[in-house]
């Protein structure tokens, strides 16, 4: 790990506590749950968090768009946001969360998407930290804003039409980070309305096997792997998508781990097109 930045997607947790006094890195508690999980993300930080982190909360910086609940939002709302929180140009920003990377892999791929590529996530998140005895704190700290100028890189985002097309020129691989009872329309979607079932022609990565039981993210071996038996060709065009596009940021934390990328998200995920009555399903 160079200290010139952050070129890998991930950084350990003795890398972090070597560098939590250093002037240029800002760590972020992004934790976010369902809210069928009972869990309050934001009343946990302030009980215990990273010393430093700020907390990035993401319902309130990407608001509901009609039926999507947090849609990636204009560039002026996240800028303004983000430069509340003390992160802006010229910092390396490391995530973490206590949620087997749902959202610190979301959050990292948003600020990679408004053109902020030096940020990483903490590699086992709180819980190694924890694990692992090192310090957390309940100081809330007072960060002093910084300019955060947003570059989007459209390159990383697909909306509807995009993926309609796909279903004919297979130009893309669609991959599915949904539970595969989910996937298979065998299990209940969390939010009403939706239809059961997958884009026709995905594949499917369950995003939670790519997490180790003490919380660390799968290795480049296995993630190869684990793709591979997916029936997904690492060669070819990748767009992840998951229920609200959250949990398809590990598939791309994860592809980014071996050098891929350029993966893109569909951003409205299975809210948006199993909703309509125009889109085709498999089961």
């Amino acid at each position: 790990m160079s200290d010139a930045g952050l070129p890998t997607p991930l950084v350990d947790p003795d890398w972090l506590a070597d560098h939590l006094d250093a002037p240029d890195v800002r760590v972020v508690d992004a934790t976010w749950c369902l809210p069928q999980t009972g869990r309050d993300p934001r009343r946990e930080y302030a009980r215990r968090h990273i010393p430093g982190a700020v907390f990035f909360d993401l319902d309130e910086i990407c608001p509901p768009r009609g039926i999507h609940p947090h849609p990636v939002p204009d560039p002026a709302r996240f800028s303004a946001r983000v430069r509340r929180l003390g992160l802006g140009d010229g910092v390396r920003i490391v995530l973490y969360d206590d949620n087997d990377y749902c959202a610190s892999a979301r959050v990292w791929w948003l600020f990679r998407y408004f053109g902020h590529e030096d940020v990483a996530v903490l590699d086992g998140g709180l819980r190694r930290w924890l694990a692992e005895g090192r310090p957390v704190s309940d100081e809330t700290p007072s960060p002093r804003e910084r300019h955060f100028t947003p570059r989007c890189n459209n390159l990383l985002l697909r909306e509807l039409d995009r993926i309609r097309a796909d279903l004919t020129t297979r130009r893309e691989q669609i991959v599915d980070a949904r539970a595969p009872g989910r996937f298979h329309g065998t299990e209940p979607e969390p939010r009403p309305g939706l239809r059961p079932g997958h884009i026709p022609g995905s594949r499917n990565v369950w995003y939670r096997i790519l997490v180790h039981e003490d919380g660390t993210l799968a290795t480049p071996e296995e993630i190869r792997r684990i793709f591979a038996e997916a029936g997904v060709d690492l060669r070819r065009p990748i767009v992840t998508t998951c229920g609200s596009g959250v949990s398809a940021c590990v598939l791309n934390l994860a592809l980014a781990r071996i050098g891929i990328r350029d993966a893109a998200v569909y951003d409205g995920s299975w809210v948006e097109w199993g909703s309509r009555s125009d889109t085709p399903v498999e089961t």
